[in-house]
């Protein structure tokens, strides 16, 4: 029953990790919890940077998921596909950007003592 169910979750996920833009998300937010670990950040922000992390990573592998569809869909170069890959990537830039954001009110205060 738990194969059935998690079962291809499990291989999405390393069908993910065999793409470069996710095992850099992968990477940058093993890099956040290093940080988090050498300044002993609080519970709270933990709970901030875990939560950045699994979302920053879940758009990449989202914009990964439209990239392929749309490459299934044409080889082409279609004026609309590039509107929906741009905007899958412009999710991936948002989360992104808001993450960036949250780490840098944690981090500068742990290391500055702002």
């Amino acid at each position: 029953m738990i194969r059935k169910k998690f079962g291809p979750a499990i291989a999405g996920l390393f069908a993910g990790l065999r793409h470069r833009s996710i095992r850099i998300q992968f990477i940058l937010g093993a890099m956040a919890i290093a940080a988090g670990l050498l300044l002993r950040i609080s519970s709270g922000e933990w709970i901030a940077v875990i939560l950045c992390i699994g979302l920053v990573i879940q758009a990449e592998f989202m914009n990964t998921a439209i990239e392929f569809i749309c490459n299934y869909l044409t080889i082409n170069r279609d004026e609309k596909i590039k509107v929906i890959k741009d905007l899958a990537a412009g999710g991936v830039l948002v989360s992104s950007g808001a993450a960036l954001f949250v780490a840098i009110i944690i981090f500068i205060r742990h290391v500055f003592g702002v």
